[in-house]
């Protein structure tokens, strides 16, 4: 078996320069963690807040905690002072949560709105239509500590590579749409990706990120593959 550290060196030599690597360390022990932080990992992405934020506690202050589970409302105020980039924003409710626990922390914090791609009822996310919907309402326009980087989306655990590359194709073309319109958006206020931050699509886990670079990504989300079977 090889080591953490072999693991994520190898792992990142695979990576193209523009592809950020977010190592997926939920359950997994502190002492694992540390592995990969000794081996260069910054990046580290949990599901759970409770076990994030004790993490965030014992372990050096240059960490970036992506949250990549679903998230509760009632929660977010845990890891408002700290958390990076929160991956599953599915609904308007939610992003006023965490643009009202920014504020009180006095911060912005990054998102990644999650997008509905799989054909499976179990995976959150938003529609197109839903998306839609958040981006021009009014509320959504208010907000000003919240910044949208990018989608993030969950293709149907199968070993069909046809369909997962269908799914991965459908979430680069609603970012591909979402960069178009506001190119031609005049009023900067009311568009989502005016500025250049809105770069990321967070696609691809320990099975599929290979695909899911071809297919676009900018974002992947391993674990397994770095510290072995849960």
């Amino acid at each position: 078996m090889n080591s953490i550290k072999q693991n994520l060196l190898e792992i990142k030599s695979t990576l193209p320069e523009h592809v950020t690597l977010v190592a997926v360390s939920k359950t997994k022990p502190v002492s694992d963690l540390m592995q990969a932080y000794e081996a260069g990992q910054r990046i580290f992405g949990e599901n759970k807040i409770q076990e994030m934020a004790d993490k965030y506690e014992q372990m050096p202050k240059d960490i970036q905690w992506h949250m990549i589970g679903h998230v509760q409302t009632n929660k977010v105020k845990f890891m408002a002072p700290f958390v990076s980039l929160i991956h599953g924003v599915d609904s308007l409710k939610l992003l006023q949560e965490i643009n009202k626990q920014a504020l009180k922390n006095n911060r912005v914090i990054d998102c990644l709105l999650q997008i509905y791609i799989a054909e499976e009822e179990t995976k959150f996310g938003l529609d197109k239509k839903e998306l839609t919907a958040l981006l021009s309402s009014s509320e959504f326009k208010e907000m000003k500590n919240i910044r949208i980087l990018g989608l993030m989306g969950m293709a149907t655990f199968t070993k069909n590579q046809n369909q997962i590359k269908k799914e991965f194709l459908h979430l680069k073309s609603i970012f591909d749409s979402l960069q178009n319109k506001d190119a031609q958006c005049r009023d900067t206020q009311q568009c989502i990706s005016t500025a250049a931050h809105f770069s990321t699509i967070s696609m691809g886990m320990s099975g599929d990120y290979q695909l899911a670079i071809e297919c676009g990504s900018t974002m992947v989300r391993i674990g397994s593959s770095i510290f072995g079977g849960r």
